[in-house]
């Protein structure tokens, strides 16, 4: 099985464990991404949340009892005419999306290529990058 085959079923399994109702809403922002942006790449990120990836974090995608929470990594930095994005954060931003219609909406993409716009224009600082942890052997007193 190819790795992007893995991380697709790793995804479908973690949105059908989450809320199986919001499957066909998950799956259309999941086709909107590829198409948007056809070389982002779907991934897992160490915190257990689908996300994809183009040059650094995109978006991200978490499911809920009653919605989808869409968000951007670097949220504050898009320009948001249509005003739907919420958060107040340093950085990231989201929407919720509840049904297929909210998907359609024409903002989306929109948003999507602002994300894609940002992330080719400038490097993932380090506060937004996940902390790498020590392993065990660095924790450990060294033996002679």
């Amino acid at each position: 099985m190819a790795a992007e085959t893995k991380v697709a079923a790793a995804v479908d399994a973690y949105i059908s464990k989450r809320n199986p109702n919001l499957k066909p809403v998950a799956n259309a922002l999941r086709a909107l991404i590829r198409k948007t942006v056809p070389n982002s790449r779907e991934a897992i990120n160490p915190w257990g949340i689908p996300v994809f990836e183009w040059n650094g974090p995109l978006c991200y995608i978490m499911v809920g009892k009653k919605h989808i929470t869409f968000g951007f990594p670097r949220g504050a930095s898009i320009l948001d005419a249509s005003g739907v994005l919420q958060g107040t954060g340093k950085n990231m931003r989201h929407l919720k999306l509840r049904e297929l219609s909210d998907v359609r909406n024409a903002n989306l993409k929109q948003l999507i290529l602002q994300a894609k716009e940002i992330n080719k224009g400038e490097p993932l600082g380090p506060a937004m990058r996940p902390k790498k942890r020590k392993s065990i052997y660095q924790l450990l007193p060294s033996y002679k």
